[in-house]
């Protein structure tokens, strides 16, 4: 496999061991609602994944197997959505991403985060094929149903109220209200979606982003104000690992525009 770009921020602060792991779990996790692993290779692939060494944890994580398989996705897929730099192999890593959760599915259908890996990596497919050409496709209808699961067997899950959130406000966005009702897309639940994620995760700096986006998608230019706090809040985030610093230079890069 061809080397994957490194993590380009100061990772000292994001270095962990078993014990730092397990104490921070909860905050690491606040998102994805994964719960902690109790096989040490599970634990090591995600001590990699949270200091941003994201090959490694994909890669110990697909060795591991088992709840191994979430760290590989997860890995993969923000390293795809971040990091990788050619459109082709990033769309090649989500289509992987979503296909081994569809079968992380058929083994455990009551992990939330096999559904949950499915949507966001369809999901960012999607936004790059164009999201009207991945409509046409079927992708759309996959995409919500596999959220609406995730967040059926993890109530709790806030990077899954995002991801619907930012469902409903992408479809509304590029066909329309009317066609989006055909794709099951509205406004008010698109909006309940985003408030519901910062209730469960209120340091998240990405559903601070998703939200912001989301506000201009679904109500338009009279929502920029409100954005744009979003945004500044969002740069103003503390990152606990560097998935979360990429959130973070993400907004800054964003106010900077």
């Amino acid at each position: 496999m061809a080397k994957w770009t490194a993590f380009p921020y100061d990772n000292a602060a994001f270095q962990h061991d078993a014990a730092s792991l397990k104490k921070h779990w909860a905050r690491l996790h606040a998102g994805d609602a994964e719960p902690f692993p109790k096989d040490a290779a599970v634990q090591q692939a995600w001590i990699h994944f949270h200091a941003g060494d994201f090959q490694k944890a994909y890669e110990a994580g697909l060795a591991a197997g088992g709840a191994g398989i979430t760290v590989a996705n997860k890995a993969q897929a923000i390293y795809a959505n971040y990091l990788e730099k050619k459109e082709k192999t990033k769309l090649e890593m989500f289509l992987e991403v979503a296909e081994r959760a569809e079968a992380q599915q058929e083994e455990e259908p009551k992990n939330a985060n096999a559904w949950y890996w499915q949507a966001y990596a369809l999901g960012r497919y999607s936004q790059g094929i164009s999201v009207a050409k991945a409509l046409a496709q079927g992708l759309g209808g996959k995409v919500k149903a596999a959220l609406e699961k995730a967040i059926e067997l993890a109530p709790k899950h806030a990077d899954a109220h995002i991801a619907l959130g930012a469902f409903h406000a992408e479809v509304i966005d590029k066909v329309g209200k009317l066609l989006g009702k055909t794709q099951g897309a509205d406004t008010a639940t698109g909006l309940k979606m985003f408030e519901q994620a910062l209730k469960l995760n209120p340091t998240s700096a990405i559903a601070m982003i998703e939200r912001a986006n989301g506000l201009v998608m679904l109500e338009g230019d009279k929502r920029m104000a409100l954005a744009e706090q979003l945004y500044a809040d969002a740069a103003a985030c503390e990152p606990m690992d560097a998935m979360e610093c990429l959130d973070v230079e993400l907004a800054k890069e964003e106010l900077e525009e």
